[in-house]
């Protein structure tokens, strides 16, 4: 049976209980079925196909990861709104430009995701704030070496992403 073939007979049979499941975990039907589709997105976009023994328990599995990535997704949109709040109007970027940067912004939590707090942190400091090595390390309490170190290992995870 091909991969289209499982995802398929697992939507059809699946579907309507995982749009539930997620219905209930959002107390919003329209987010719960563009969750549900992204969920069997992911199943159809797999590398390999699963050898599925428990189709209910697969689904859950991956819906919360994508129910985590929803959730860390509105994180950093109320963040990037809040700082955009404290800036004037004069200043602030058009629709466009807003949804580009979020974009951006969501790229870049995925590309650093998994290092290590004060290695984000202190990427962040520099790229964002535009801090120099002195800086960053009096605002983390850390050595200028172990901000260089910190700078390089996100440097490389950013870079060997591409």
């Amino acid at each position: 049976m091909s991969s289209a073939t499982t995802v398929e007979v697992l939507y059809q049979a699946h579907h309507n209980w995982l749009t539930g499941w997620l219905r209930r975990k959002l107390g919003c039907p329209d987010s719960a079925a563009d969750l549900a589709q992204d969920t069997f997105i992911r199943v159809l976009t797999a590398r390999e196909t699963p050898r599925i023994i428990e189709p209910r328990a697969f689904l859950t599995t991956i819906a919360k990861r994508v129910l985590f990535n929803h959730y860390r997704r509105q994180d950093i949109e109320r963040a990037y709104l809040d700082a955009l709040a404290q800036r004037p109007e004069i200043v602030a970027p058009s629709e466009e430009d807003r949804a580009i940067i979020l974009q951006t912004l969501m790229e870049l939590d995925q590309l650093l995701d998994g290092l290590p707090r004060l290695v984000k942190r202190a990427f962040l400091l520099a790229q964002l704030d535009g801090l120099t090595y002195p800086q960053i390390a009096a605002e983390l309490g850390i050595s200028i070496a172990t901000v260089k170190r910190h700078l390089n290992k996100a440097a490389m995870r950013c870079y060997f992403a591409l």
